[in-house]
């Protein structure tokens, strides 16, 4: 993991995917990184802290969940520490892409 990670929460995610949404915005399949599993509704409407391996960095805020993985759950981001997110970008220097390091901003 990047050393000087952007969050105030101890959650970190390292994105895995990334694909365009179908009506706007982006989705963003995540791997938990570090910290403990948030609730799902943590996630919902959370402003996220996005960084890129070379240092560049972002704000996203969380429109909705992408259902094409499943369901979100508590029980399911516990067990397997993954979650998509449907996101718009709100400022920075995006766009989010693979290997970026997404934080809760708090």
């Amino acid at each position: 993991m990047a050393t000087g990670t952007v969050t105030g929460r101890g959650v970190v995610f390292r994105v895995l995917d990334v694909l365009d949404a179908p009506h706007s915005g982006r989705i963003l399949r995540l791997r938990l990184q570090a910290g403990e599993a948030p609730p799902v509704r943590a996630l919902r409407g959370a402003t996220l802290r996005a960084r890129s391996p070379d240092g560049r960095t972002c704000t996203v805020k969380v429109v909705g969940f992408a259902l094409v993985g499943g369901k979100p759950s508590d029980e399911r981001l516990a067990r397997t520490g993954r979650v998509d997110l449907r996101v718009e970008e709100t400022e920075g220097q995006g766009p989010v892409g693979l290997q970026w390091e997404i934080a809760l901003e708090g």
